[in-house]
């Protein structure tokens, strides 16, 4: 799959999770969907922000890295971050749904998702100069 199609398939996908997320929000009482409503509210929404963060992070990784050859190394970092990233929101909407959000709990949310990040970026096994050798 060249990049170009993977930009592509994925903004497509984004949009259309974005376009369900409008439809649950606007379809659906959430008095009356009951656990199902809230399911399909919180499984497009981290869809859609997993493909928003993965495809901007990726442009904005790309125009910090000019000319850096492997950018099948950037995609996957930036998915990963995606995925924690979305993760992280609604994580935090959820605790703000149950009414459990306070400061020092994102205070303690935003430490852990730096561990992660963190620990995830020192388990890597190669450097990019590893792919480049003649």
């Amino acid at each position: 799959m060249t990049l170009r199609l993977y930009l592509i398939l994925m903004s497509i996908g984004t949009i259309i999770c974005w376009v369900a997320w409008f439809f649950v929000l606007t379809g659906l009482d959430p008095n009356a969907a009951g656990f199902l409503g809230f399911l399909f509210f919180y499984t497009s929404l981290f869809l859609a922000l997993i493909g928003t963060f993965s495809v901007i992070g990726f442009m904005i990784r790309r125009k910090i890295l000019k000319d850096d050859e492997l950018v099948f190394r950037h995609v996957k970092k930036t998915f990963r971050q995606g995925i924690l990233l979305a993760a992280l929101v609604l994580i935090v909407l959820f605790l703000l749904q149950i009414q459990l959000l306070t400061w020092w709990v994102a205070i303690l949310l935003a430490v852990l998702y730096a561990v992660v990040e963190g620990i995830i970026f020192t388990n890597r096994k190669y450097n990019n100069n590893d792919y480049l050798r003649n």
